[in-house]
């Protein structure tokens, strides 16, 4: 019976705090470590899905876009951060793979999330899509490729 009771207030206090549990774009900039970096803007790209998808739930255009954008500069700042290694992906994977995995499943969102809209408004996200299958593409191929014939 409490929890009934408390319900609005914890409703009231996660959706205050839920902007501070996201990832910040800034805060991946000011990572050090590039690898790291690469991880935070990934965790920022996700925020950024669920923000772009509570903007398709409430019809809002304007924040759909501004999400869109949000993941193509996370994707975008990831990848340039794992190509600033100067590491040998199939030599040091940890971070490579891991962009992988998390640029597959951000694919698999944005094409839920693209179903899930108006019929008019699904070509927003299909550059976001192209952008991310190439990145994606380029990660799979630096960890799949055999040794470079000199």
């Amino acid at each position: 019976m409490s929890l009934i009771r408390n319900l609005p207030a914890m409703l009231l206090l996660a959706t205050a705090l839920a902007p501070l549990s996201r990832a910040d774009l800034k805060a991946a900039l000011a990572e050090r470590d590039l690898g790291k970096r690469s991880k935070l803007a990934l965790e920022n790209a996700n925020a950024a899905v669920k923000t772009a998808r509570d903007a398709a739930n409430r019809g809002d255009a304007a924040k759909l876009k501004d999400a869109a954008a949000e993941i193509r500069d996370s994707v975008d700042l990831a990848y340039d951060s794992l190509q600033s290694t100067g590491k040998d992906p199939r030599k040091n994977p940890k971070w490579f793979k891991n962009a992988e995995i998390q640029t597959r499943e951000l694919l698999k969102k944005l094409e839920t999330l693209q179903q899930d809209l108006a019929f008019q408004d699904r070509p927003l996200l299909d550059s976001l899509k192209t952008r991310l299958q190439q990145v994606h593409d380029e990660l799979l191929m630096g960890l799949m490729e055999g040794k470079k014939k000199k």
